[in-house]
């Protein structure tokens, strides 16, 4: 028998590959894949070959420790059921099911330490997305939403409507959400935001500042100008700019987005440099310094697996194909597929 994994081999071009079944070292486990998640933001990023090659994929995971040029497999969001285990480890781990941060393959070894078994009540789709919750509750530490504050969420595919779903449990004064889809602007809606715009409808939302307005003064006032917080989560290099165009004076920019090898210009004059407007950048493999005291990878993961367990999410995971047809899957989602969210990767039964 053999395996199938998935390798993005040229920019628009996958390649799905037989290879042997591993067999487990002593100290690992041999896990069968029933599902993995395509991360759309990244993994297109990989697909166009939009990433710069000499940087690793992931230097926190062994996984992906491997750089980012051609032929490379990619991927972390995969659940399976354990179904070998090597001499050193625990029989009872067989049988059960687990998520890794693991590329797409059909089957793969690892150590306990890198499993992290599915909660009952979970369902194999469900855990997912385990990392998108992770990056989401990331996003929401990082930008220390406060009561009464006026946040903006640019971008509400799965990462920002999962970040949209946790700040709509703060009481907010305001949580507007931007997105050009109809699609994803009502499930923003849905899921908390109390208004869901276009990006030429913001104006109509929110009092903008202007100029005149960018100083101390205007602070006092019972409503200042822009907004308190934003967020950058499009992945549109471009939204960058108009993100830093809406914010309030003092406001802070969480740019969770990562552009690859896109660049774009930022207006950094005139009003944003007297606005003491703070850009920061905000990624999952890292905590937070101010809360690495109390937070470590452990307790941030048990809490995304309690929030995956509170919040509905499973209708966000919108379309499955087989491994398969992992070029079709690329191909539509490079294509700009609006109302697609969530993508998975089926390994073995029906669709």
């Amino acid at each position: 028998m053999t395996r199938r994994s998935l390798y993005f081999v040229a920019p628009g071009d996958v390649d799905i590959r037989e290879e042997p079944i591993p067999q487990p070292a002593a100290d690992q486990l041999r896990v069968r894949t029933q599902l993995s998640a395509i991360s759309p933001g990244t993994e297109l990023l990989v697909y166009n070959g939009n990433v710069p090659e000499d940087l690793a994929a992931d230097m926190n995971l062994d996984s992906l420790s491997g750089s980012l040029s051609y032929p490379l497999q990619y991927g972390y969001a995969a659940v399976g059921v354990v179904e070998a285990v090597g001499e050193n480890v625990d029989p009872d781990w067989e049988g059960r099911r687990v998520f890794a941060f693991h590329p797409h393959e059909s089957h793969f070894c690892a150590t306990v330490d890198e499993l992290y078994p599915v909660p009952d009540g979970i369902s194999s789709a469900e855990a997912t997305l385990l990392p998108t919750v992770e990056t989401a509750i990331t996003l929401v530490h990082d930008g220390e939403p406060k009561l009464g504050e006026r946040a903006v969420v640019f971008g509400q595919g799965l990462v920002g409507l999962v970040t949209t779903a946790l700040l709509g449990e703060f009481p907010l004064s305001d949580l507007v959400t931007v997105d050009y889809s109809a699609d994803r602007r009502e499930w923003s809606r849905r899921l908390g935001a109390t208004a869901s715009v276009r990006p030429d409808e913001l104006g109509e939302v929110l009092r903008l500042p202007g100029d005149e307005e960018a100083s101390t003064e205007s602070v006092t006032t019972a409503q200042p100008p822009g907004t308190d917080l934003t967020y950058e989560l499009s992945g549109n290099p471009e939204a960058l700019d108009t993100a830093v165009s809406v914010t309030g004076y003092d406001g802070r920019i969480i740019i969770g987005s990562w552009y690859g090898t896109k660049t774009t210009e930022l207006d950094l004059g005139g009003r944003f440099h007297r606005s003491r407007i703070s850009l920061t950048s905000s990624q999952v493999s890292t905590i937070n310094p101010p809360l690495r005291g109390r937070w470590d990878r452990g307790r941030r993961m048990a809490l995304a697996w309690e929030r995956l367990a509170d919040l509905d999410l499973g209708e966000l995971l919108t379309d499955r194909y087989r491994i398969d047809d992992a070029d079709a899957a690329y191909e539509t989602l490079a294509g700009g597929a609006d109302e697609m969210l969530g993508t998975l990767f089926s390994y073995e039964g029906p669709l």
